[in-house]
């Protein structure tokens, strides 16, 4: 089996990326600290076409060399916005109707494999700090708490791990509804 070369690969340019039907789903990124996430996170949600990022209290912005070298280009295509408070933004998708979910360990919260989404809806997936996770109070604020079930001695993911894992999740959801 012989792999493709990148030009076979029928890649959008970023002019066409940026007219092309996104995928319902929005990234909120709750004081994440390695500018290393914050570009895989770019990097997973150009993949899919995610909407848009927001980058929420100490998360860094682009452009950094940092943020720049994972994200390969990413932070040109995908639509980003900081906001300092990640509550404020929370309430602002909840009140545009997203289902917004926080990606946490938390008591009643469901599993990844069992959530599921009704056709046209907007979500939002809130991940958090790589020590500390989703703030309390987002968590509160977001109408559902996801969790990805994990078996080993470790019970925490990479951000951007765990991000790939939800996006691509989502995406293969949103994708079904479609058809």
């Amino acid at each position: 089996m012989r792999k493709l070369l990148n030009e076979e690969l029928d890649r959008l340019t970023t002019k066409d990326f940026k007219e092309s039907q996104k995928t319902p789903l929005t990234i909120v990124l709750d004081n994440v600290r390695s500018l290393n996430n914050i570009g895989s996170v770019f990097r997973s949600a150009d993949a899919y076409r995610v909407e848009k990022i927001y980058l929420c209290g100490i998360t860094a912005q682009p452009p950094h060399k940092d943020i720049r070298k994972t994200a390969l280009g990413a932070t040109e295509t995908i639509e980003w916005e900081y906001v300092e408070d990640t509550i404020d933004v929370i309430h602002k998708l909840n009140d545009a109707g997203y289902t917004t979910c926080a990606i946490e360990q938390a008591e009643r919260s469901q599993n990844l494999f069992n959530f599921s989404l009704q056709k046209g809806q907007k979500t939002a997936i809130v991940l958090g700090n790589e020590v500390k996770g989703v703030q309390q109070e987002v968590v509160d604020a977001c109408k559902e708490v996801i969790e990805l079930d994990q078996y080993g001695t470790k019970h925490s993911l990479n951000i951007s791990v765990c991000a790939g894992i939800v996006i691509y999740d989502v995406f293969n959801k949103i994708s079904l509804l479609r058809n």
